[in-house]
C-alpha cells in the first residue's frame, strides 16, 4: 500500500539504463527501494563492420522496457504511473552520434565495441600526453576525418547514448560530467572539458577547414544535482506509449554506465592503455578498467542450456537455468580444472585484440565437467577486468577502501561475488539491489535532483540518506581461490595466441 501511494502521489522516481544486452527500469520509492522494474533484451549488431543498434531499436527498445514496467506496476499495485518525481538516464558510456543541425543522426551510433579507431587514439593519445580510449567520442570523431567520412562536415551536434536519449526526451543538449569525461577529458578542477585538449584538437583539425570548432558541437557539461531540463510533451509521448505519463518530469544529468570504476585521491604515474580516466557524476577523478564483453557470452551459453530443455520437454525458467548453472560454477575447481574460455564476442583493447571470437579451450588431461564449464565462462566475464586492475593494484600500488558491485553478474546470490573477490584479491560488497545496477544508480542521481536538503554533497547523501551506514553483504577472497584464479590467468595468458590465431583465421 505504501508503494502504490508514492505511485499514485507522483513521488516515484525513474531511473532507465541502455545496458549492453539489456534496456532495465527501476522504480523506486522516498527511501530508494526498488517498488517495481522493467525490462528489454536486445543485442548490438555488426553492421557493414562496425557494431551498432539501430536507431529503431533504440526507440523500439526504451518503449517496450517502459510498457514492461507499467505492466509489473499494474500487476502489482492494480494503479497507472501518470505522474513522476524525476527521472534519469544511463547508457553504455562513449561512442559516435553525429547529429546534422536540422537534428538528424548522420551515421548509424557507433557503440563503445568498436575498435577501429587505433589510428585516432594513439594520435590524440600522443598529442593530448594522456591516454584516450579507442571507444572514446573523440577518437570516433578524429577517425572519421581521418577517413575522410562525407558527414563530418555537417556535424552540427556529437553527444552519446545517454545524451542523445535525454536530448529527445527534453530537448537539452546536455551530458553528466562522468559520461562527458568519456567525450574528451574532463578538468576535475573546473568540472569541464578540458580547454587545453579542445584547443590542441581544433589546431590539428585547422587544415580540413571544417566549419565547426569542438567546443562548439560537444554537449554542456553539468555535475549531479543540476537541473537538466523536463520531460516535454513529445518526450512523454516517445517514453509512454500509452499516453498516461504527464509531461513536466525533471530530469537528471544523462550518465553513462561502466563496468570497473575506483575512485583515486590522486593521478596515477603515468598514463596507461588499460586504464581509462574519467569522473564520479560529481567530477571526482576516476581510474576506469573497461571491458568491451562481459556477459554476452555467459549469455549465449545459458540460451544453449535454454534449449536443452525445451528439446526435453521442461518447462523453461531462465531464472532458475540462471541459478542452477551458477550453483555448478560455485562447485568448480578453483582454478577451473584447466579449462579457459574467451568471452570475446568484439575486440578487447585490453588484451590487444581488435577484433574477437568467442573461443572455449581445453586439452585432453583437463578436468572437463559443467561445474568446471561453468566456472571457466564465469571468471571470463571478469578475466580481462583482473588483468586492467592489476595494473592499479600491483603496479600504481592504488589502495581500496571498499569495492560494491553492481549488475547481472551478482544476481544469484554470493557466486558472482566470490568470483570477484577472488579475481581482484579484495572483498566485495553487494547491496540487495545489486542486480539493478545502473538503472537504479541512475534513479539515485534522480532522486538527489529532488530530494536534496540543505544541498548536501552527492556522496554525504549517498552516506546519510541512502545507505545510511548498509554497505551490503560482503564476501573476502579465500586463498584458495585467489590462487585458483591466478592459476587460471594464466593458462589465460599463455592461450592468447590461440584466440589470437582464432581472430586471424575465422572468415
Amino acid at each position: 500500500m505504501d508503494a502504490r501511494r508514492t505511485i499514485e502521489s507522483g513521488k516515484a522516481v525513474l531511473g532507465i539504463e541502455f545496458g549492453s544486452t539489456r534496456i532495465k527500469a527501476v522504480l523506486v520509492d522516498e527511501d530508494h527501494v526498488p517498488i517495481a522494474q522493467g525490462s528489454h533484451e536486445w543485442e548490438n549488431q555488426l553492421v557493414d563492420g562496425l557494431w551498432t543498434y539501430s536507431n529503431e531499436t533504440i526507440w523500439f527498445g526504451l518503449q517496450d522496457c517502459y510498457a514492461d514496467l507499467r505492466s509489473d506496476v499494474r500487476k502489482r499495485y492494480d494503479v497507472e504511473i501518470e505522474h513522476l518525481a524525476a527521472i534519469g538516464i544511463s547508457a553504455m558510456m562513449h561512442g559516435y552520434m553525429p547529429f546534422d543541425k536540422g537534428g538528424h543522426l548522420m551515421v548509424p551510433f557507433r557503440t563503445w565495441r568498436n575498435t577501429n579507431t587505433g589510428e585516432a587514439a594513439a594520435a590524440l593519445s600522443k598529442l593530448f600526453v594522456y591516454n584516450i580510449p579507442l571507444r572514446w567520442s573523440i577518437s570516433h570523431l578524429y577517425q572519421a576525418i581521418l577517413n575522410k567520412e562525407e558527414h563530418v562536415p555537417q556535424i552540427g551536434y556529437l553527444t552519446t547514448l545517454a545524451g542523445y536519449i535525454h536530448w529527445k526526451l527534453t530537448g537539452e543538449k546536455v551530458l553528466g560530467v562522468g559520461d562527458a569525461s568519456g567525450m574528451i577529458p574532463v578538468d576535475p578542477e573546473t568540472g569541464n572539458y578540458r580547454a587545453d585538449m579542445i584547443e590542441k584538437f581544433d589546431n590539428l583539425i585547422a587544415p580540413y577547414g571544417f566549419p565547426w570548432k569542438l567546443g562548439d558541437i560537444l554537449p554542456k557539461v553539468l555535475p549531479a544535482g543540476a537541473p537538466a531540463g523536463r520531460l516535454t510533451e513529445n518526450g512523454a509521448k516517445r517514453l509512454d506509449v500509452s499516453g498516461h505519463l504527464q509531461a513536466g518530469v525533471p530530469l537528471c544529468p544523462p550518465e553513462g554506465s561502466s563496468f570497473s570504476m575506483i575512485v583515486l585521491e590522486k593521478e596515477l604515474s603515468k598514463p596507461n592503455e588499460m586504464i581509462d580516466m574519467v569522473t564520479t557524476p560529481d567530477g571526482n577523478l576516476v581510474a576506469m578498467v573497461h571491458c568491451n564483453n562481459c556477459t554476452s557470452d555467459l549469455n549465449g551459453w545459458v540460451g544453449l542450456f535454454k534449449e536443452y530443455e525445451e528439446l526435453m520437454g521442461v518447462p523453461v525458467n531462465m531464472g532458475k537455468i540462471f541459478q542452477r548453472l551458477f550453483e555448478a560454477a560455485d562447485k568448480g575447481d578453483a582454478d577451473c580444472g584447466g579449462l579457459v574460455s574467451y568471452n570475446y564476442i568484439s575486440g578487447e583493447p585490453v588484451t590487444g585484440f581488435a577484433e574477437g571470437r568467442p573461443l572455449f579451450v581445453r586439452s585432453a588431461t583437463d578436468s572437463f565437467n559443467l561445474s568446471n564449464f561453468m566456472r571457466s565462462i564465469l571468471y571470463a566475464t571478469v578475466g580481462v577486468l583482473k588483468i586492467g586492475n592489476d595494473v592499479l593494484l600491483k603496479e600504481e600500488k592504488v589502495k581500496v577502501d571498499r569495492i560494491t558491485g553492481h549488475g547481472g553478474l551478482f544476481k544469484v546470490k554470493g557466486v558472482g561475488q566470490r568470483v570477484l573477490a577472488a579475481a581482484l584479491n579484495s572483498p566485495i560488497s553487494v547491496m540487495e539491489t545489486a542486480g539493478e545496477g545502473g538503472a537504479w544508480g541512475i534513479a539515485l542521481l534522480a532522486s538527489y535532483l529532488v530530494n536534496n536538503p540543505g544541498g548536501i554533497s552527492l556522496p554525504d547523501f549517498l552516506d546519510k540518506m541512502v545507505f545510511a551506514g548498509n554497505t551490503g553483504t560482503e564476501i573476502a577472497p579465500t586463498p584458495e581461490d585467489v590462487a585458483g584464479f591466478e592459476a587460471y590467468l594464466e593458462n589465460y595468458k599463455a592461450c592468447l595466441a590461440v584466440e589470437r590465431a582464432a581472430v586471424e583465421n575465422k572468415k
